[in-house]
């Protein structure tokens, strides 16, 4: 076993390697381009300052956060009854840092190439879009190449120095230091766009009547510093920690024999490393695909996009049936990965087909925007929670296929196939925030009227891909946490055990009070980050107000607005309102556990046990799914429906519909941008920190 994977680990090594070379060369392509001129640079230079100075607070914050956990592990570990490795410490530790430099890595090249765009644009549509696609191609393959290299140098050292059960046990302390920083970077980013974006919005384009992104409006350098630190480094965080759990997951379940035959094994570990390692090289094939040419439509914009990322997935496709084939695991494990990878891209097509202005429900939903901002509110919350329907109904049938094919080890192999083109999927999000702040440079440094034209081509197909993006997201979030929730509860047996998975009673009253509280958590999460962007959105407003108010010359053009007032406004409510959801998402299963463990021998175990950890599980992860998507597509469509509006339709910019249309944007904001993302992380880390703490429940007298 040790000679198999020690090889495979070489190999996903290698292949890591080869994806951090590409990054850079990305990296180093993207920084030679042309930055513009004084003002463009002066303008970028501005954003890159508050990106910068965000993320070294968020970081400063978390890192309190990493140091307390990995001294609890370090303690837990040094009690032998816990069953914790001291080894799962520095699992969490390389997770975190992975997660936070793969974060990093994103914002630096996206807040350089955000001028570069500009500057490509006045060149041609193609250039413009070469620019941002090739940023977003830095942060991809760095989550994935990150990802993959932390896991195969874990596995690698553990496998030689542990048990099999043991190594992954001590393995799932990198999904939780990964999702850890994935959490912060998710609500501290989501909090600080949609504050600056609802700000700048609703005094300057409804109140005072001036464009998005105008050089008068004081919050527009926070609105754009907010794209990065949500949109990239938040959004890179959420899929980095997707991506290494899903692989995470089908490691353990292929160790603890989630439904494979003892002799498949070996083979059940090296299969999602080397479907994740072909998945990277194919993405990075896939990326010189994007191209297309000027005066293109959206249709054909997103066509080059699209040609990329189907592409990937007919090449990972097809390294799935020979990599299935041979190692001999049989069509069942090659139908559950194909039923994911397939699954993933029908999750993003239902996605786009209701939010983007290409078709029927966004186009209705921006045409009821002439009967006032009511109608738009109400029609976009129908219009989410029609939109459900499609991406539960692909993991219901995904779920389905995978586990009739392969028992609960198809799970987890079904989410590493619809995480396996993260390298183009990934790219083609990533890209969004940069074509969005190349748009608001051009208009701040009062650019040509074709150059402007040209990157709101891009910001408009940026903002159907961010959509198709998050719906991706979560699709892969719940497929993730499905298979974190089954390798916990497979890991409750407990070193030697059957291979037997642990049962709960339906009727248990215990699991049916886990499911409620479950259940709840989404609801009482996206509370607090909504009130968060609220009460930070309003100082904002204030703000505006006030310096509309008080500096002459502003709306004339005369004077220059005070940017670093809004950004420190933001950059100090996201930082102080992130830690309280955080904490929830961390705290709850460790409590129950806890609770748990109190009452094994008393009458407390009675009211709480393992199956109250279990229905927490499952109740949270039903209750955020679909909640997320309902958010999440909701918000992509005002989004859009706004844009349809501006483009000329009902009346376009300034008339009533269009005020109506912003109204349901700004609703829109905290919901696609904060609360319905962060809920990916949050249903992952309590699936997560359930498997860290297996150890402690495995095997005890509760049930």
């Amino acid at each position: 076993m040790e000679f198999i994977t020690s090889n495979v680990n070489v190999i996903v090594l290698a292949t890591s390697l080869i994806g951090l070379g590409f990054a850079w060369y990305q990296r180093r392509w993207v920084l030679a381009q042309n930055p513009g001129n004084e003002r463009m640079t002066k303008i970028s230079g501005a954003i890159q300052k508050g990106a910068q100075a965000f993320l070294s607070r968020e970081y400063r914050a978390v890192a309190v956060l990493v140091a307390v956990v990995t001294v609890a592990l370090l303690a837990l570990s040094a009690i032998p009854a816990t069953n914790m490795s001291p080894w799962t410490a520095l699992a969490f530790v390389s997770g975190a840092l992975a997660s936070g430099v793969a974060g990093y890595i994103g914002m630096y090249i996206a807040v350089r190439a955000n001028v570069r765009t500009t500057q490509a644009a006045s060149e041609s549509l193609n250039q413009g879009l070469r620019v941002a696609f090739a940023s977003g191609t830095v942060m991809s393959t760095s989550v994935v190449a990150l990802a993959l290299l932390g896991i195969s140098l874990l596995f690698l050292l553990f496998t030689n120095l542990l048990s099999a059960h043991e190594a992954v046990s001590a393995l799932a302390g990198f999904g939780f230091g990964g999702t850890s920083i994935a959490i912060f970077a998710r609500v501290g980013g989501g909090i600080y766009t949609k504050a600056a974006d609802v700000g700048a919005d609703l005094v300057g384009k409804t109140e005072a009547g001036i464009p998005e992104d105008d050089h008068r409006n004081p919050a527009t350098i926070a609105d754009n510093v907010g794209d990065n630190v949500g949109d990239v480094a938040g959004m890179g965080s959420d899929l980095f920690e997707s991506y290494a759990s899903s692989i995470i997951a089908a490691l353990t379940l292929a160790t603890l024999g989630g439904g494979l035959a003892p002799d498949k094994t070996v083979p059940g570990q090296v299969f999602p490393l080397l479907v994740a390692a072909a998945g990277l090289l194919v993405g990075i094939w896939s990326s010189f695909l994007v191209r297309t040419k000027e005066d293109a439509t959206q249709e054909m914009l997103l066509g080059s996009l699209r040609r990329g990322v189907y592409s990937a997935s007919a090449g990972v496709g097809l390294v799935v049936v020979v990599l299935g084939l041979a190692l001999d695991l049989g069509w069942g494990v090659i139908i559950a990965t194909l039923s994911g990878l397939v699954g993933g891209v029908l999750i993003g097509f239902f996605t786009e087909y209701f939010t983007s202005d290409t078709y029927s429900p966004t186009q209705e939903l921006a045409e009821s925007a002439q009967g006032g901002a009511g109608i738009v509110v109400i029609r976009g919350l129908a219009l989410g929670m029609f939109s459900t329907i499609a991406p539960v109904m692909i993991v219901v049938i995904v779920t389905l296929v995978a586990t009739a094919a392969t028992g609960l080890y198809g799970v987890a192999v079904a989410a590493v196939g619809m995480l396996a083109t993260l390298g183009i999927t990934l790219a083609t999000d990533a890209y969004g925030p940069v074509a969005d702040n190349a748009g608001g440079i051009a208009e701040m440094s009062r650019l040509d009227e074709a150059v402007r034209k040209r990157t709101d081509a891009l910001d408009s197909l940026g903002n159907t891909t961010a959509a198709t993006g998050k719906g991706f997201a979560i699709g892969s979030a719940a497929m993730t946490a499905l298979a974190l929730n089954a390798a916990f509860i497979t890991a409750l047996q407990g070193a030697g055990a059957s291979s037997t998975v642990f049962m709960v009673d339906v009727l248990d009253s215990r699991f049916i009070t886990g499911l409620f509280m479950g259940a709840l958590l989404p609801f009482l999460f996206s509370a607090l980050t909504m009130l968060a962007v609220g009460n930070a959105a309003q100082k904002i407003v204030e703000e505006v107000r006030r310096q509309f108010r008080e500096i002459p010359g502003i709306m004339q053009g005369d004077a220059e607005p005070d940017y670093e007032a809004c950004v420190a406004i933001s950059t100090n409510s996201a930082i102080r309102q992130m830690i309280l959801p955080g904490l929830l998402a961390v705290a709850v299963p460790i409590i129950l556990a806890v609770l748990a463990i109190i009452g094994k021998d008393n009458v407390m175990g009675q009211f709480v046990g393992r199956e109250t950890l279990i229905g927490m599980l499952v109740g949270s992860l039903l209750s955020a799914f679909m909640l997320s998507v309902m958010m999440a597509n909701a918000g992509g469509a005002w989004d859009n429906a706004k844009k349809f509006v501006e483009s000329g339709n009902h009346g376009g910019k300034g008339s009533e519909a269009h005020k109506a249309a912003v109204v349901g944007d700004t609703v829109g904001d905290p919901f696609k941008d904060t609360s319905g993302p962060s809920l990916n992380i949050l249903i992952k880390l309590l699936a997560i920190v359930a498997l860290v703490i297996a150890p402690l429940l495995a095997q005890s007298p509760l049930s």
